[in-house]
């Protein structure tokens, strides 16, 4: 048997990142491949979704990225292991929503604590609402060690992607205020060794949300896809349903629909074209990109 069929008929099915240290594979790409062989079986968990990146023809490709999925969603095991792989796949999909569940929490707690240390908490909660977005409402969060983008402070995997949306008749100053709040809360789970996760988030008012709706351009698709998945954390359940109404009459999700259809497709061709290592040579980077992606944490809008 190979060093692969070995390692998995004494340990049972392993993920990709279990497989790789167990074997000490450095190459992921050249495991990835190798675990295409006869007789190995991967088994997916979880699910993929839209991403928007500068990086990539057409903006759309899904998240997670080949490399993420193998390493930390995806079961390898043997052809005689079913029911293993089963079982394992039940309790990875569980454990990945449980972190998922986790992480809103604490960003909900996050957001509490900041409003709690402000005036006139109550009028503002009338006037704000706060949203949830990114892998966290896909139930596909994770907790594998990171680098913060700004700092390089390392992190517990799946950032919290908050969006204050507030009034557009919101003094100044209240807005000021609450986005200090926000931010020492930001500073505070970066910085407590017991904490380490990053909140990404972004404040802006109603009317800003009007206009991303143009979908005219990356940074207003960014901000329509979030908009798109994102729940409600906290805050003005009115405001959050004006959100709601606007984002359906636009017609933005059918256009994130038809982008979602070409980056699946791009997908399927470039996985089949990156388990041959000469289509790979000659294609570029086309399909190396959605491989070797950079860190799935692009701005918010």
């Amino acid at each position: 048997m190979s060093p692969i069929a070995n390692l998995l008929a004494e340990r049972g099915p392993l993920t990709g990142a279990e497989l790789a240290a167990a074997g000490d594979f450095a190459d992921v790409l050249g495991l990835w491949r190798a675990c295409h062989a006869p007789k190995l079986v991967l088994r997916r968990t979880g699910r993929r979704y839209l991403r928007l990146d500068h990086a990539v023809d057409g903006y759309a490709r899904l998240s997670p990225s080949i490399r993420r999925e193998f390493l930390t969603y995806t079961l390898i095991g043997l052809a005689g292991q079913g029911a293993a792989l089963e079982a394992r796949a039940a309790d990875l999909e569980r454990d990945v929503a449980a972190v998922s569940r986790e992480k809103i929490d604490l960003a909900r707690e996050s957001i509490c604590m900041a409003m709690a240390g402000l005036a006139d908490e109550t009028r503002l909660l009338r006037r704000a609402t706060f949203l949830i977005a990114g892998d966290v409402t896909y139930q596909m969060a994770h907790r594998v060690p990171r680098p913060e983008k700004s700092s390089g402070q390392m992190v517990r995997g799946s950032d919290l992607d908050v969006i204050v949306v507030v009034a557009d008749d919101l003094p100044e100053d209240e807005g000021r205020a609450l986005d200090d709040a926000i931010y020492r809360q930001k500073h505070y789970l970066l910085t407590h060794p017991d904490i380490q996760e990053e909140i990404d988030y972004v404040l802006k008012p109603l009317a800003k949300v009007r206009q991303q709706l143009a979908f005219d351009r990356f940074e207003h698709m960014v901000a329509c896809k979030i908009l798109c998945e994102c729940r409600l954390l906290y805050g003005s359940p009115f405001l959050f349903d004006e959100i709601v109404r606007l984002v359906e009459a636009s017609g933005v999700r059918a256009k994130l629909a038809a982008m979602e259809s070409a980056a699946e497709a791009h997908r399927l061709a470039a996985e089949r074209i990156l388990r041959d290592p000469i289509a790979t040579a000659a294609s570029g980077t086309g399909a190396l990109d959605l491989f070797f992606t950079r860190e799935e944490g692009d701005e918010i809008y």
